[in-house]
């Protein structure tokens, strides 16, 4: 019986012809496919008034992100609790403090109610995840910040191609991230990108993400470099190479068919398990969404035998995530009522999805969900 992995890249021969050309060209570090993806990014999310810089993992991107944003010692960042441990590794990163808030039951995204109850006088910046296929609500998030006076990071890491309110995202944010790590919506093998509002904070980016070095990228995306340069600030080997730049580009290609692939899919879940009482699927259509996983919740006393029971028939589940206040390097951060990522955290189950999913694939799934329950 084939397994079924719950993530598995869309590797055709596209990718293969792209890395084959990067690896003829002979420069293996950051040159010109990182400049054309950038411009690829900075056209398909529709970002004239915007800078792209692409760098190395979307952790990359976070922790740079926080520091382009001014965050250090002393500072306290909010953070959904409900998110990836990147993110609150890359807040510990620059010295600053996770505060853990609560998401909503519905969307899973922030609680903005009660991230207005954790503004304190050291709040700094506050991160807004797009949790799989349902946003936060990007207006309420910018008045927030503005009443609030505080940066916002938007970890879109799930929500590459999709929309807001007909925007793009990635087009609108104060600070927006992407991820293109080998699982997500399409990759680079790995790497990640920022969308920034200024040409300072993009200088300030494409020197910390090569060590701190003054290298002027007009130089290097020629597949050059210059030999004297100057370093004016802390910096981090973060940059992206030539090679993954090439297996991103081709991935941005195929994202019309990638998107209307995976939404189709998760309608399909969406149609086939949403009858069962024990299962909570996501309350959305996906118009307007790329959906990057799916998930189900179930109840806490039933999934670890759900997913023993679907491991038995070869199919593979995930968890996304453990919340972080759980994790033993974070239990004394500073946190609200958590008492739906609490309840989440032990429900949440992630089902297999991936570009061009076959049909039959999704219904092997579904039929050992439904037998599950159902007692067959």
């Amino acid at each position: 019986m084939e397994q079924i992995p719950v993530f598995k890249p869309l590797i055709e021969q596209e990718e293969f012809n792209a890395s084959r050309q990067a690896l003829e060209l002979g420069w293996l570090g950051m040159g010109s496919y990182v400049g054309e993806f950038e411009d690829g990014l900075k056209d398909y999310i529709g970002a004239a008034d915007r800078y792209v810089a692409a760098v190395s993992t979307g952790h990359a991107a976070l922790h740079l992100g926080l520091l382009a944003a001014g965050v250090g010692p002393g500072d306290e960042v909010i953070t959904p609790s409900f998110n990836n441990a990147a993110d609150f590794q890359a807040i510990l990163a620059t010295g600053a403090a996770p505060v853990f808030c609560d998401v909503d039951t519905d969307s899973l995204c922030i609680d903005l109610d009660k991230a207005e109850q954790l503004v304190g006088a050291r709040t700094k910046l506050i991160i807004v995840m797009d949790y799989d296929c349902i946003l936060c609500d990007h207006d309420r998030v910018a008045d927030f910040a503005s009443r609030h006076k505080v940066r916002v990071l938007h970890d879109a890491a799930h929500t590459f191609g999709s929309k807001y309110k007909g925007k793009m995202i990635g087009s609108f944010s104060d600070i927006c991230m992407f991820s293109f790590d080998p699982v997500k919506t399409i990759t680079c093998i790995d790497g990640g990108a920022l969308v920034l509002r200024t040409r300072d904070e993009l200088r300030k980016i494409q020197e910390m993400r090569l060590i701190g070095m003054t290298q002027p990228t007009t130089v290097m995306y020629q597949n050059q470099r210059a030999w004297t340069y100057d370093m004016k600030s802390i910096g981090f080997r973060y940059h992206m190479a030539n090679l993954h730049a090439a297996i991103g580009l081709a991935q941005l290609g195929k994202m019309a068919k990638i998107s209307e692939s995976r939404r189709a899919s998760c309608r399909y879940y969406n149609q086939h398990l949403g009858d069962l009482p024990e299962v909570t699927v996501p309350k959305t259509n996906f118009e307007e969404i790329t959906p990057f996983l799916y998930y189900i919740r179930v109840p806490e006393s039933r999934r670890d035998a759900l997913r023993s029971y679907l491991k038995e028939r070869g199919i593979d589940t995930g968890i996304h995530w453990q919340p972080g206040h759980w994790f033993t390097l974070f239990k004394e951060c500073r946190r609200g009522d958590l008492s739906v990522t609490d309840r989440v955290g032990k429900e949440i189950l992630s089902l297999p999805l991936h570009s061009l999913i076959r049909t039959e694939t999704l219904d092997r799934v579904i039929s050992g969900i439904r037998d599950f329950f159902e007692g067959r």
